[in-house]
């Protein structure tokens, strides 16, 4: 018997505003998980974009601007 059926065997046991409550924590529980998935999910994105971005820039030899390229010209 595998956890899920363990599982359904004992909540069939409990009074169904019980099984309610469990049905509750499930839920939560999967919430929580789908948050957790996301969360890294984004994370690669995120370390995905950046090493698109900095693709090559070990290679450049010359800045592409100067300091005078940041000065502030009122």
């Amino acid at each position: 018997m595998n956890v899920a059926e363990r599982i359904n065997k004992q909540v069939q046991r409990l009074p169904e505003q019980t099984q309610a409550e469990v049905l509750d924590f499930v839920e939560y529980l999967l919430t929580k998980t789908e948050r957790v998935q996301a969360r890294e999910e984004d994370q690669q994105w995120t370390q995905f974009s950046l090493a698109s971005a900095m693709r090559g820039i070990e290679e450049e030899t010359e800045p592409e601007y100067t300091e005078g390229d940041l000065e502030e010209r009122f």
